[in-house]
């Protein structure tokens, strides 16, 4: 089992930054693939960005590439992703997710944080 748990969101102005964290317990997530995901209110969970554990290999979705940057520390067992130039369609419910294998669909993903708020106002 792993246990996720995001930090981090909140009320932010469009162009702010903002810096997500999913902290993982219960085991190493070794040879496993992490991933953000959003959900707006009445749209479908979309996938943000993901990130191998053991290696540096990332993918982002094309809506953030550029503007945000997934990264995961090894020593804290938690993976970041830094959000710059916030747009209002960014706003949404990320959460983290832990996978076997590197994938943008929701239901390749076993494991799931509870999620953490993120707006962004014009």
């Amino acid at each position: 089992q792993v246990q996720l748990a995001e930090s981090g969101g909140g009320l932010v102005q469009v162009g702010d930054s903002l810096g997500l964290s999913c902290a993982a317990s219960g085991r190493t997530l070794s040879n496993y693939f992490i991933g953000w995901f959003r959900q707006a209110p009445g749209k479908e969970r979309e996938f943000v960005a993901a990130i191998a554990w053991s290696g540096s290999s990332t993918s982002y979705a094309d809506s953030v590439k550029g503007r945000f940057t997934i990264s995961r520390d090894k020593a804290k067992n938690t993976v970041s992703l830094q959000m710059n130039s916030l747009k209002p369609e960014d706003t949404a419910v990320y959460s983290c997710a832990v996978s076997w294998f590197g994938s943008n669909y929701p239901d390749d993903y076993d494991y799931w944080g509870q999620g953490t708020q993120v707006t962004v106002s014009s």
